[in-house]
């Protein structure tokens, strides 16, 4: 079984991998912490303001899903009064 703890917080993962040696457990640290914190919050701005250069590949979800149910009677299709 594998648990996986994420943290910047050196402190943190000095605590964690002593706990994992105390447990007889075996513990693995991977990455390297995020010195500068600034950089989360550029990226951020980014994704938030992030505008698409074309059209969706999508398409109109709705057209899609009529178009493959269209053989199908849908529950509550036809209302009985």
């Amino acid at each position: 079984m594998k648990l996986i703890l994420k943290t910047d917080n050196k402190n943190s993962i000095a605590r964690s991998m002593a706990l994992a040696s105390e447990l007889n457990v075996a513990a693995e640290q991977r990455g390297k912490i995020a010195e500068d914190k600034n950089n989360n919050g550029e990226f951020k701005k980014w994704l938030l303001n992030f505008k698409a250069s074309g059209p969706s590949s999508f398409g109109n979800a709705a057209e899609w899903e009529r178009n493959e149910r269209e053989d199908r009677d849908l529950p509550f299709s036809e209302l009985i009064i």
